[in-house]
């Protein structure tokens, strides 16, 4: 048998035995295949951010704004939207050439990740950050003393690249027997 074997437990509630999930159960797949959507679902949310605010698609970004077309991603958001005690930090970088590229690099780079299922550590340590500081610009919160989705969203970045969900809909087993990838593990 499998190290991961089922675990069998005794309900002391009741007078039956229950079998934890092992691996390949139905419950196990699910778990994998729910986790891999979450996965696709915040990889688009970043891709998408990142195209928006490139091309104007008028979601988030009208068109005359577009990065395209000389307008900046960081400048209307942090100039006109930050609040709270990190307003003075968020106002001082809105516009900067640096500010703009590292934000969209990020964007597009953590999107793109996510969706191919490939540097998934990368992804979560740099998604993190960039929704933590997305989270700091407007504290507190709008509609809560502290949390938001931006923390959320963080903490689900986390458990992603801990369970491996890049290897389930992903290219994340290709990338993880990569040479680079096995000398340097924090690659996965």
């Amino acid at each position: 048998m499998d190290t991961m074997a089922a675990t069998i437990e005794r309900n002391p509630t009741a007078d039956t035995v229950t079998t934890a999930a092992t691996p390949g159960t139905t419950r196990e797949r699910a778990v994998r295949y729910i986790l891999a959507g979450i996965r696709l679902a915040l990889g688009w949310i970043f891709l998408w951010a990142f195209l928006d605010k490139l091309f104007g698609l008028g979601m988030g970004t009208e068109a005359k704004n577009a990065w395209l077309d000389g307008g900046s991603p960081t400048k209307g958001f942090l100039t006109f939207g930050a609040a709270g005690p990190f307003k003075g930090f968020y106002t001082g970088i809105a516009g900067a050439a640096w500010a703009d590229w590292l934000f969209m690099a990020g964007l597009a780079g953590i999107g793109i990740a996510l969706l191919l299922g490939i540097g998934m550590r990368v992804a979560a340590v740099a998604g993190g950050l960039l929704l933590v500081m997305m989270w700091t610009a407007v504290l507190p919160p709008e509609n809560n003393p502290f949390m938001d989705d931006h923390l959320i969203y963080a903490a689900i970045l986390a458990v992603l690249a801990l369970v491996h969900a890049g290897d389930t809909w992903g290219l994340g087993r290709a990338w993880a027997r990569l040479p680079i990838v096995r000398r340097l593990p924090w690659l996965r």
